[in-house]
């Protein structure tokens, strides 16, 4: 009965020991890093409107009002960008792939390469009509 029992924890053991385990991926999925972006723009979208809303008002057809126009048109056309990239990323991908990091198939890996590539530029649209608007806000 003692090797029995000492087989059997050998056994155990062994069996234990030689089980690879699943490691969590080190750090953010690119998918994490994709909808981290769009969860760091997406609060500016508010900000975009406050500004519409303040160059709307000064838009004439003066030379520094058509700055304000231009600026004002700037971030309309960032606005539309983001929801449009959002209606397509959703029409893209299934909440199981944003949310739960459900495996991606060849193609909408590539898709979410595209999308990454996407939404920097998009990020980087919003944020810089948005400092060329209170730029020009600054120098009234």
């Amino acid at each position: 009965m003692m090797k029995f029992n000492t087989f059997l924890i050998a056994l155990l053991f062994f069996a234990t020991a030689c089980k690879q385990e699943k490691k969590a991926p080190e750090g953010p999925t690119q998918m994490q890093q994709v909808m981290a972006v769009h969860d760091e723009v997406m609060p500016k979208m508010g900000t975009l409107g406050k500004l519409v809303g303040e160059l709307k008002s000064k838009v004439d057809t003066t030379e520094t009002g058509r700055q304000y126009e231009a600026a004002m048109k700037d971030l309309q056309v960032a606005n539309t960008a983001m929801m449009d990239w959002m209606m397509a990323f959703g029409n893209r991908f299934d909440s199981d792939e944003i949310l739960d990091g459900k495996e991606l198939s060849e193609e909408k890996q590539r898709w979410l390469d595209e999308e990454e590539t996407k939404v920097n530029a998009l990020k980087e649209q919003i944020n810089s009509s948005i400092k060329k608007a209170e730029a020009l806000l600054a120098t009234e």
